[in-house]
């Protein structure tokens, strides 16, 4: 198998179908094992006792490698699958209501401005037209 590097260096690593992970890691890199992180297919390898052949892992495949600062700063960090699951939606904040609220104005100014036309000058509605275009414009860049 080949083992890849985030500099893009590669290193060839002569493996048996039967290797485990952890063996692979104590065989090419020695006191580092805890360290080293492998990726395989975008999924992070983390049971050490898994067999290349149980993972899928033939001949010429590509494991990524990625070598953490220190293991105490890895042991630092929270489990992800403990954390609490996400509600699922973006987080509820003024920043998140602009868009919606803006365009809710834009729409009632509209509205009145159909409906009561000989409130609105030519000046106005030109204005209107204009925030209203560069919001569209606005809106459009963001999403």
């Amino acid at each position: 198998i080949r083992l890849k590097f985030l500099n893009d260096t590669e290193k060839v690593a002569v493996v048996r179908p039967e290797d485990t992970v952890g063996g692979l890691k104590s065989k090419y890199f020695p006191g580092q094992e805890n360290q080293m992180k492998f990726i395989y297919r975008g999924q992070l390898l983390q049971d050490q006792g898994r067999t290349l052949r149980s993972l899928h892992i033939t001949d010429n495949c590509v494991i990524h490698c990625h070598r953490s600062r220190s293991s105490t700063a890895a042991a630092a960090l929270p489990d992800p699958s403990a954390a609490a699951p996400d509600a699922g939606g973006l987080p509820l904040g003024a920043g998140n209501l602009m868009v919606p609220t803006v365009m809710v104005v834009l729409a009632v100014i509209w509205y009145l401005r159909i409906n009561y036309r000989q409130l609105f000058t030519a000046p106005a509605t030109v204005s209107l037209i204009g925030v209203t275009v560069l919001f569209s414009f606005l809106v459009f860049g963001m999403y």
